[in-house]
């Protein structure tokens, strides 16, 4: 099957449908028929169970309690580095933001102001910044965690399609990730602002955050504001911040002057939770 037949079919297909059927699978405790799902899954993405803090996959009561599994103590140690990887999966695409403007693939750019859904004054600070989008297969780990300690600012939750994130679907899609459903996050950090945003796919079942629980699906976009509570929320670098039912992918925003990537990453390589994502602080 042709790649432009992969991408022409998800326009065709009832992806709203199919991901809430899927999230509702996910959610069943089904016994046996739960623990022969998940034994399928390891053996068909050749999932580590050994990294997990669980590795007993008869243990899991539901199909979402296996995927957003804990890594055991130690399974991803943290790099002396100023900004470290969120996330176990891919490099999709990462570098300088063009004006406002974000490399998606060959012949697609996004905007920043689309991304973080029409705000335009917060775009404005990532004006020239950097740009990093990292994949999550089906076979990572699936918590996402701070790169660098961050203050909560705000949070964004932008209704969108469920186009599949894989990256066939990102060379054929335009403006794939600025048109599929995200919750965008605002941090105030040490090197300024700083966005992360996670992006909805088909299948992926909904998004949770460890200060808001899962969020729920909705047609509009809805807005919370966290600066000035009087008990702020705090997060420290490689703590989790939250996390995806199903795979999907991680779009993380600096601004100017704030970063430089690790010379060893490159597009399409494989990356880790802990792993050093800035030059800065590495020795």
């Amino acid at each position: 099957m042709s790649d432009s037949f992969k991408v022409f079919a998800q326009y065709l297909l009832p992806k709203q449908a199919l991901t809430a059927f899927a999230g509702w699978v996910a959610s069943r405790q089904r016994g046996r028929v739960t623990t022969a799902l998940i034994r399928w899954f390891v053996g068909k993405y050749q999932v580590n169970m050994a990294e997990a803090a669980n590795p007993d996959i008869g243990s899991y009561l539901s199909f979402n309690d296996f995927f957003t599994r804990a890594l055991r103590p130690g399974a991803r140690p943290l790099a002396d580095a100023t900004l470290i990887c969120p996330v176990d999966g891919a490099i999709s695409q990462f570098g300088t933001i063009e004006g406002e403007q974000i490399f998606q693939a060959k012949g697609h750019q996004y905007s920043t102001t689309a991304l973080v859904g029409g705000d335009a004054s917060l775009a404005a600070q990532f004006r020239g910044g950097s740009f990093a989008t990292l994949y999550l297969s089906p076979r990572d780990y699936h918590r996402i965690h701070m790169p660098c300690d961050g203050r909560l600012l705000q949070m964004v939750y932008v209704p969108g399609d469920l186009f599949s994130v894989n990256p066939v679907t990102a060379r054929g899609v335009p403006g794939l990730f600025a048109r599929n459903e995200r919750v965008v996050c605002v941090f105030k950090t040490a090197l300024g602002p700083m966005v992360l945003t996670l992006v909805g796919a088909t299948i992926v079942g909904s998004m949770a955050t460890v200060w808001h629980g899962v969020l729920d699906r909705q047609n509009t976009l809805r807005q919370w504001h966290y600066e000035g509570q009087s008990a702020p929320v705090l997060l420290k670098k490689g703590e989790e911040m939250g996390r995806f039912l199903l795979g999907s992918t991680v779009v993380m925003l600096f601004p100017a002057g704030a970063m430089q990537f690790n010379p060893a990453w490159h597009a399409g390589g494989p990356v880790q939770l802990g792993q050093a994502m800035s030059a800065q602080g590495l020795p």
